[in-house]
């Protein structure tokens, strides 16, 4: 799947099946849904695919020192800039895998 056919997918009702867990998250994030989204990403901590997405979440949330945990756990710097900006950039890196 290409990021143009991911970010589309958003609009469906539920995310397509091919998805793994964190883009699902990242998925459950662009429809608003922090809660869902959070639950993906705890189920393979550790995973540092999962734990970029995790970093991201908390970051949404506002909880900055956690997504700092995450970050650092995910072996990634922290974000700084938009948060639409950094959602396209883990979507085309976990894409393109």
């Amino acid at each position: 799947m290409d990021i143009a056919t991911f970010k589309a997918s958003v609009a469906r009702a539920t995310p397509p099946d091919e998805l793994d867990r964190p883009l699902k998250a990242l998925w459950h994030a662009a429809k608003g849904d922090w809660d869902a989204a959070h639950k993906l990403v705890q189920q393979d901590e550790g995973e540092p695919r999962h734990d970029w997405v995790h970093a991201y979440l908390h970051r949404v949330e506002g909880d900055l020192s956690n997504a700092g945990y995450w970050y650092r756990r995910a072996g990634k710097p922290a974000a700084r800039g938009a948060l639409e900006a950094e959602w396209d950039a883990i979507a085309f890196d976990l894409l393109a895998r």
